[in-house]
């Protein structure tokens, strides 16, 4: 029988007039992994504070089981900050000693990319001091990770990490013997490490067994039954919901709950986006040119970040950007921006950027741009439009809008100055889209949004027709928002990935591989074989033209794919008809088979 770590029993907390929680009692157990969800404001934080007995409830009491080892990485580290990486991180243990340990090898290459940390100036010897709070916060991750501990609580552990550590990060702590309780708003890390869930919503928190996925079906079938959630907030969930059923490989090989029902939640439930639909309606507001990328070169100060770019941003298109800090993911959009707010006029480093003539091009950066503090919320969405069309007949006043992004009416009249962060950023993506442009460009849009609010804002890119490209390290967010996902993989190259992260992940770590010392042999001898020679500047530009024809190609296989499905479920009893649907199907996937082959080897050689 698994022993008890923890319990919390009838805690309760209140600031100022408000109660965060309202007679909470739960525990924690050996081999637990639980994730804890809710909306910002709601108690989270303080939940996991007063667990690891690092806040005071003003009601209730909190026990931890004798000699409990507890390890916490809260949203503010305690790191020295005179002292170095390898006196916060490895401590008194000399070079040998740490080298020949497979698990500080295995966080440092994991967190840091390397034992050398190549990411600082000095490797270990680097002072914190000078450092960001995003490589401070990985330092203590680094730190907490290499000690044993009974049980690891983590507040938003994927701040700061890439897809890469985000993914070692969920492989790390699932091998993991410690039980875990971890706040986070990042859906895919949840399925992936999670068995139970907290939801902390309004003082009281419900518990539902396995990871995100679950949780959805779970939560979703709850509110069917209950009927105690408003509408708008119910048919989010389902519209989710419908997603996670109908998407990509289920994320959970044995869900927990009944399929039935969750199926029965979902069948009048649209796919989330009509794309055959916002297509036609991208054309029409876009025409035929977006963006066009001629043998572009794009340069931060003096570093080349990419060269030889040829590629098209088609009207409709929605592309995820994934790839290496510092790659130069911010710097294409920054260039692609530039030469939209000039109409062209402002170009790259060398190449040519043709903006289309119809391009209202509305940019969200990762610096959250500062607002007359003295606007109420409502009074700063109005200065931008009172009321925005979404297309195909849907209007929403600012008012209305605002409340889809979580802004109630009472909080409407709040000052900017008094927002948090993660409602700031709210307010930023909410400006943006009253502006009605037709190409977003979303930089880090998921920084400080809370799990109800990405759903939100997913909900309202379903139905927006228009081209999009996001660069995101919530792989969710990515996979659900988009349709293509293209990567930077340091070469100076970008690449489309038809089997999207899972692809960028592997393409990475043969990356690594071939970059580690034994990679590198011996000088080699006068007799071995020279290497073979570099394909051409010339082969290199028609493959790249032949790359983006091949991708068009792909496209439209993938748009017929998917109305072949819907004709062999619309006509299921028909047989005959099903059969010939059906043949046509296998011959389509056999084609994009060959397609994709030949993508792989034009991408070589671009």
């Amino acid at each position: 029988m698994a022993v008890n770590l923890v319990n919390v029993e009838q805690v309760s907390k209140v600031y100022g007039t408000r109660a965060l929680l309202d007679g909470v009692s739960l525990g924690v157990s050996e081999g637990d992994r639980i994730g804890v969800v809710g909306r910002n404001g709601d108690g989270k934080t303080t939940l996991i504070r007063m667990l690891a007995k690092l806040e005071e409830a003003d009601t209730g009491r909190v026990t931890h089981n004798g000699g409990l080892r507890l390890g916490v990485l809260t949203q503010h580290d305690s790191l020295d900050p005179k002292a170095t990486i390898r006196h916060e991180v490895i401590g008194d243990l000399a070079d040998h000693e740490w080298a020949g340990s497979a698990k500080i090898r295995d966080v440092l290459t994991g967190l840091f990319g390397g034992l050398a940390l190549p990411g600082f100036e000095h490797g270990l010897d680097t002072v914190i001091a000078p450092l960001s709070g995003g490589e401070r916060r990985r330092i203590a991750l680094a730190k907490l990770l290499i000690e044993e501990q009974d049980l690891i609580v983590l507040d938003e552990p994927t701040n700061h990490l890439d897809v890469e550590g985000i993914s070692w990060l969920a492989g790390h702590l699932r091998a993991r013997r410690s039980a875990l309780v971890c706040v986070t708003h990042d859906r895919w890390f949840l399925d992936q490490v999670c068995t139970r869930m907290w939801d902390v919503q309004r003082g009281v928190v419900h518990e539902y067994e396995g990871g995100y996925s679950d949780y959805v079906f779970a939560r979703a079938e709850r509110e069917r039954i209950a009927a105690t959630e408003e509408a708008k907030r119910q048919n989010l969930m389902r519209k989710e919901l419908a997603w996670l059923r109908r998407g990509a490989p289920a994320r959970t090989s044995k869900p927990r709950y009944r399929i039935e029902a969750a199926n029965e939640l979902i069948a009048d439930v649209p796919p989330p986006r009509d794309t055959s639909e916002l297509m036609k309606f991208a054309n029409a507001r876009l025409g035929k040119t977006v963006f066009d990328l001629e043998d572009v070169t794009v340069q931060a100060g003096p570093k080349t970040l990419l060269t030889h770019l040829t590629w098209q941003l088609g009207p409709g298109d929605r592309i995820g950007l994934v790839g290496v800090n510092g790659a130069g993911k911010t710097s294409l959009l920054r260039a692609l921006a530039e030469a939209a707010r000039t109409q062209g006029e402002e170009q790259p480093a060398a190449g040519k950027i043709v903006v289309g003539k119809t391009v209202k091009l509305a940019y969200l950066s990762q610096e959250v741009h500062e607002l007359n503090p003295n606007l109420r919320v409502l009074e700063a969405v109005q200065q931008v439009r009172d009321r925005v069309d979404l297309g195909k007949g849907r209007e929403m006043t600012a008012g209305q809008l605002c409340e889809q992004f979580g802004f109630t009416k009472e909080k409407q009249w709040t000052p900017v100055g008094d927002l948090s962060g993660g409602e700031r950023r709210r307010l930023q993506i909410l400006r943006l889209l009253m502006d009605e442009p037709n190409v977003l460009f979303l930089d880090e849009p998921t920084n400080d949004l809370d799990i109800e609010t990405l759903t939100q804002l997913e909900d309202l890119l379903d139905g927006w027709p228009g081209s999009m490209i996001v660069i995101s390290h919530d792989r969710f967010f990515i996979e659900r928002t988009t349709d293509k996902v293209m990567a930077l993989l340091g070469d100076r190259a970008l690449r489309m990935l038809p089997r999207g992260i899972d692809e960028y992940l592997e393409r990475r770590q043969k990356l690594e591989e071939a970059a580690t010392p034994s990679a590198a042999a011996a000088p080699r001898s006068s007799s071995a074989p020279a290497a073979a020679p570099a394909v051409s500047a010339q082969a290199s530009r028609a493959a790249k033209k032949e790359l983006q024809k091949v991708e068009r190609q792909l496209d439209k296989l993938s748009t017929r794919e998917t109305t072949l499905h819907q004709q062999i479920a619309d006509n299921a009893t028909d047989f005959e008809k099903v059969a010939k649907l059906d043949a046509e199907l296998r011959e389509l996937v056999t084609e994009r088979d060959e397609l994709e082959m030949r993508w792989l080897e034009l991408a070589e050689d671009a």
